[in-house]
């Protein structure tokens, strides 16, 4: 899994040895939230390190991503199945123009590098199931 961290420095410093011991990967690291959210690296979840009285805690939460349109739901559905833009083209009667449009527009809508990651990801948040 690849996080972003957030939080206070201190607090960061003390979660990020368990958080690296449990194999996640920290992707890159800001004091807030919203600065994490915006960064250019591609995470599966933002991590905010919080001190408390009872000691440290943290949260954890998915990036913001955009609702996926009804058709882009559905040539997801059919990126996970394998098919080529050509055959999604094909099964939905639309060009592979338009294709590679809808891939486009799911691989940023999820934070994705590709279409393989972006159904990895979909998966995940269980927008497709296999």
């Amino acid at each position: 899994m690849r996080v972003l961290l957030t939080g206070r420095p201190r607090d960061r410093n003390r979660l990020r040895p368990e958080l690296l011991e449990a194999g996640i990967e920290i992707v890159g690291e800001s004091d807030a939230a919203p600065g994490a959210a915006s960064a250019p690296q591609s995470a599966d979840a933002i991590v905010t390190a919080i001190a408390g009285d009872a000691g440290r805690f943290f949260r954890a939460a998915e990036p913001d991503i955009e609702s996926l349109t009804a058709r882009e739901q559905e040539v997801l559905a059919l990126l996970a199945e394998g098919l080529p833009n050509k055959a999604i083209a094909h099964a939905l009667g639309i060009s592979d123009q338009t294709v590679k449009f809808h891939v486009a527009a799911i691989i940023g809508k999820l934070g994705a590098a590709n279409r393989t990651d972006a159904v990895r990801r979909a998966v995940r948040r269980g927008l497709v199931a296999l």
